[in-house]
């Protein structure tokens, strides 16, 4: 079967694979050839697959991996490091990919309070403005 990682910038992986493995917010999955129509969102992880006995592996920030046709895999990211050490994708790739999304979490919070904030003040405003008579 086919597999192609795509990133907004490059092609990390278009190639043959045996199988694979993936992992989703249910768990780590495999897919082999002739697997039914699939899709789901990835989880910040490592992909890993198999050619011809020869194992690679892929560090993702998240993506979405569609299986169609039962011959293609492709997987869509923001992100991906693709190498042959697991122990360094592991270890500095996987950790910045997760410090990252934490990072975009808190941001996300952040951004809700301000507006938050904002729609809190313009009610407030309007209450005033109606208790007064300013606007009827």
């Amino acid at each position: 079967m086919r597999l192609r990682i795509v990133t907004p910038l490059s092609v990390v992986a278009d190639e043959d694979v045996d199988s694979l493995r993936a992992e989703d917010a249910s768990g780590s999955f495999g897919i082999r050839p002739g697997h039914a129509p699939f899709l789901t969102a990835l989880a910040v992880s490592i992909l890993s697959w198999k050619t011809a006995g020869t194992e690679r592996f892929c560090a993702l920030r998240g993506g979405v991996l569609t299986v169609t046709g039962s011959t293609t895999v492709a997987i869509a990211t923001r992100e991906a490091v693709a190498g042959d050490d697991l122990a360094t994708l592991d270890a500095e790739v996987l950790a910045r990919f997760q410090s990252d999304a934490d990072e975009e979490r808190v941001e996300h919070v952040e951004t809700m309070r301000l507006q938050m904030n904002a729609v809190r003040q313009m009610i407030s405003r309007l209450r005033q403005g109606a208790d007064t008579g300013q606007f009827r």
